[in-house]
Parts: C-alpha cells; sequence; structure tokens
C-alpha cells in the first residue's frame, strides 16, 4: 500500500487490514493475506480493488465547519477583488462531500454577490474509482445527508428522488472528478487559486507528506491558499513555502 499509493499503516492497524479485505479474500478464494499479496503484484485489478478497499473513507458534509466558513467570509471576497473566476482543487474527494459543499458555498456566495464571480471551477481528484463514480453520480441516502447537511441546504440544492436525494445541477456542473493519485504528477491539473488537501496527509510518511506539499505549492497561483485537516499542519520541511494565516477560528496557509 505504501508502495501504490502512500498510505503508511502501523502495526497497531492489523484490524483494518483484516476487516476491510476479508470479503476479497473469501471471493478469491485466497486463505491468508500473503496469498492475496502475491495475487495482487500480477493482478493489476485486482491490485486496484484492495486500494480501493483500503483507501474508501466516511467523509462529511461541510466538515468542521471552519474552512467552509473562511472560504465564503473571507477568500471569495479577497479573489472577486481582482478577478471574477477561480479555481479549486479538492484533493482527496470520496465520494463528493467536500467539492459538492464547496460548491454550494460559492452558490451562496453568489446569490449575496451578483457578478462578481462567473466562472468557477472545481477539481475534485481520488485514487479510488468506486467513490468518483459515486461522487459523479452525485445521489445521496437519507443517512449520508444526515452527517453535516442543514436542511435548508437540502431544500435548496438537492431534488427528491427514489432512492433518496440528487445534487442540483447547478451546484454539480462546476465539479470535475478526476481520478488522481497523489504520488503521481499534478501538472496536468491545471493551477489553483485554492488548494483543499484535508484529512488526508495523516495517512502518509513523513517524507511522502513534504514532497505532496511542495508539489501541492507548485500548483498554487501566487498568493494561494492551502487548507488542511484540524489535527494536520505543514512541516518544517516546507514552512518556507507558506505562511500561515489564522483566521479565528481556523488557520489557513498562503503561498509566498
Amino acid at each position: 500500500l505504501e508502495r501504490v499509493c502512500g498510505i503508511l499503516l502501523g502495526d497497531n492497524k492489523e484490524y483494518l487490514v483484516a476487516s476491510r479485505l476479508r470479503g476479497i479474500m473469501r471471493e478469491k478464494e485466497l486463505p491468508t493475506i500473503s496469498d492475496l499479496v502475491k495475487k495482487i503484484e500480477l493482478d493489476s485489478r485486482l491490485r486496484e480493488v484492495v486500494v480501493d478497499a483500503m483507501t474508501t473513507n466516511e467523509t462529511l458534509w461541510f466538515r468542521d465547519a471552519h474552512p467552509f466558513n473562511i472560504l465564503q467570509n473571507k477568500l471569495l471576497p479577497e479573489i472577486c477583488e481582482k478577478q471574477k473566476s477561480i479555481d479549486i482543487w479538492c484533493a482527496a474527494s470520496s465520494t463528493g462531500q467536500e467539492p459538492y459543499s464547496i460548491s454550494m458555498i460559492i452558490e451562496e456566495f453568489k446569490r449575496t454577490n451578483l457578478g462578481k464571480l462567473t466562472n468557477e471551477r472545481i477539481t475534485a481528484t481520488d485514487i479510488s474509482s468506486s467513490v468518483l463514480a459515486l461522487a459523479r453520480k452525485g445521489e445521496y441516502d437519507q443517512l449520508a445527508l444526515g452527517r453535516g447537511l442543514s436542511p435548508e441546504f437540502l431544500n435548496r440544492y438537492f431534488t427528491k428522488t427514489e432512492q433518496g436525494w440528487k445534487v442540483n445541477d447547478g451546484i454539480s456542473k462546476r465539479v470535475q472528478f478526476k481520478i488522481l493519485n497523489l504520488l503521481h504528477p499534478y501538472s496536468s491539473l491545471g493551477r489553483f487559486d485554492i488548494v483543499f488537501c484535508r484529512n488526508v496527509l495523516i495517512y502518509f510518511s513523513g517524507e511522502l507528506k513534504a514532497d505532496i506539499l511542495k508539489r501541492m505549492h507548485g500548483v498554487l497561483k501566487p498568493n494561494g491558499y492551502l487548507f488542511l485537516g484540524a489535527s494536520e499542519a505543514l512541516m518544517s520541511e516546507v514552512q518556507d513555502l507558506f505562511e500561515m494565516v489564522q483566521c479565528s477560528p481556523g488557520i489557513i496557509y498562503r503561498k509566498k
């Protein structure tokens, strides 16, 4: 896992490996983890299934709240003083809750700031093809919607379906989902005013974290902003690349 996608698992994660891979081993009639490891060295499709199982995590709407308040009340007004377009990258977007939350915040800003923003692009990436398929569909059941989405936003930005609720076209049209392994180059994604890389660096070694942050710095536009997770902080190796901005509450990082 570390070699293919950077995930570093401690010795205390045996239960996680066993619980997530047990079904695959049963389906493929592989009695041990060792047998599975040998098999995935030869079978790229099975390797993808294993990585998929180990990297799929729960996600929430408007997780931690502060980043979305900062986006709406500080960054969008600031960026709109100099341009009418915005490019945002949401790394490790999972089943779509974060990029769609960002899109809803943009929509809220546009409702009260008519004409200030006319071109918005959100690039949402993940290593898992299965979660990206769910994200592109944009349809969620009541349980998933209950994790952080207000009734007001549900009624304003979703349409009821037979299976649950579907994100409205006005929200989904500005989000483009792409498969991306964070160990691979980012240059094809373009350049960004803002990068959301939240709650993903915790899975990587220190060396890989530094490498990822240096390359994210490379795709940020001048004075662009980086969001990290609530429990994450810049490492000493990259502190000279970013300036910490205290938002009270919340911290973001501006490209130097």
